[in-house]
């Protein structure tokens, strides 16, 4: 990858359910190292521009690059993908019948190659550094939701990825665990990870994004940095989304 060059990039993309245009003409860059917050109402397109990212959603036009590489459709090439672009869910989607020491080795082991005793190690260290790691031996339903949470993290960062894409990462968690992740996030950012959030989190947005995205009716309608996004919006999609949000 050349130097100063996007790690992602996506241009003109477009996406239909059926007759619903979803993503239209979608163009993002993002820089290694930048942390973009998505924002926008519900059904705006937000988590299928996450979920196009790491192809869990195959794009109907348009070209998606990362490292200037077009994404890989199917098999090795596509694995590979995944492995470089983690995904953390609202849902937490840990494996329910395995501890949380075996929810983070696993990709390492299966995908990388590690060896069961080098992926234990680097566990434990990112455990230790999202605050969970007493609970090693325990399966996810003995955990709360800000555990989970913070283990679904520990595990996309186990693979060592490149960019990290995070769908409404909150939205499922009980407000008072809520900011046990966003600092985990924080110190994510702070550490110089690529991250991309789908977030309704407006402090958050304000404090850790290096620029805010707006999206509505399946397209972006504004970029820019929080302090001029939240100080005065351009378009008055945003302009109401942002009374609406802020009023309350």
């Amino acid at each position: 990858m050349a130097a100063g060059s996007p790690l992602l990039q996506m241009e003109r993309v477009n996406k239909w359910f059926g007759d619903l245009h979803v993503l239209q003409d979608v163009d993002l860059e993002v820089d290694p190292g930048e942390v973009v917050i998505v924002v926008g109402p519900s059904g705006s397109g937000k988590s299928t521009l996450c979920r196009t990212i790491n192809r869990l959603e195959p794009i109907d036009d348009g070209n998606i690059r990362l490292e200037g590489q077009p994404l890989p459709a199917e098999g090795r090439g596509l694995a590979r993908l995944r492995s470089d672009v983690g995904m953390v869910f609202q849902q937490f989607n840990l494996f329910a019948h395995k501890s949380v020491l075996e929810n983070v080795t696993l990709g390492p082991i299966k995908v990388r190659g590690q060896s069961r005793q080098e992926a234990e190690r680097r566990a434990r260290e990112l455990l230790a550094r999202v605050g969970v790691e007493n609970q090693a031996a325990k399966l996810p339903a003995q955990l709360s939701g800000g555990q989970q949470q913070r283990v679904a993290i520990a595990r996309a960062l186990a693979m060592d990825p490149k960019l990290l894409l995070f769908d409404e990462p909150t939205s499922a968690l009980d407000p008072e665990m809520i900011n046990e992740v966003l600092d985990v996030m924080r110190d994510l950012a702070a550490a110089g990870m690529t991250m991309i959030v789908i977030s309704h989190e407006m402090g958050f947005a304000r404090s850790a994004a290096n620029r805010v995205v707006f999206m509505d009716g399946g397209r972006i309608l504004e970029a820019a940095p929080p302090e001029e996004f939240f100080a005065s919006p351009r378009t008055d999609r945003a302009k109401d989304f942002l009374s609406k949000i802020i009023s309350h």
